[in-house]
This record gives structure tokens, sequence and C-alpha cells, in this order.
């Protein structure tokens, strides 16, 4: 897959809520994830490492109202989207979490991904 194909098909299924697909699809075995500067799980390399960080993350949250995701913008082996989720936290309430994530892409695979946003205060 060209870098443009990983793209189009990560939005694809990001914008159907089909994260896991997407990364068992797209992602390599030894992909890195990194998250914001004070965030839980800053950093975690490997698929079985960014899967249990999804499933965290996952197990946080209440409700997903929404999710928007924009189109990709695609340069040399990098892609970027914009993603905003509209969701109910446990015990934090509505919110909205707009980020920006950064793909780097090798061989048709994404090998890493990164992450910026305004972490939630934790505790």
């Amino acid at each position: 897959m060209t870098v443009k194909q990983v793209a189009d098909r990560l939005v694809e299924l990001c914008r159907q809520g089909q994260f896991d697909t997407a990364q068992n699809e797209l992602y390599a075995p030894d992909a890195l994830s990194i998250e914001p500067e004070g965030a839980p799980d800053r950093e975690v390399r490997g698929l079985a490492a960014i899967r249990k960080k999804g499933e965290e993350f996952n197990n946080m949250t209440e409700e997903v109202h929404g999710i928007t995701v924009s189109d990709p913008v695609v340069a040399d082996n990098f892609f970027s989207i914009m993603m905003d989720i509209d969701m109910t936290m446990k015990g934090a309430g509505r919110m909205n979490m707009a980020e920006v994530a950064v793909y780097e892409v090798r061989d048709g695979k994404v090998v890493k991904e990164q992450f910026f946003y305004t972490p939630m205060p934790m505790g």
C-alpha cells in the first residue's frame, strides 16, 4: 500500500470507530506510539502494547457520542489527521477530545504514531 492508501484506509476505519481493525490491518508489529508529555503510557512499542493502551482508554470511556476525523494530509512517508471525539469519560463527565495525529509509514505499514493534545488532569 502507498502512504496515501494507508492514510485513506485509516481515516475510513477511524470514522467508523474501528480502531482495533485499523491497528490489526495497518500497523507494523513493532510500531511505536507516543502520547503528549503528562499522558499515561507516554511511549509504548509493539502492537500488543498499543492494543493494551487502547483497551485501557476504552475502560475509562463510558460512551462515545460521535467522532469526527479530517481527511489526511500526506507528505513523503508521513500523514496527519485531526480527530475530535465527543465522549463521556467515567467519573469525568462529557467532554470533547481534539487531537492531531501524525503517522509514519514504512513498507505499507504504520511504524509510528504520535498524538498532540492537552492531556486530562489525572487524579
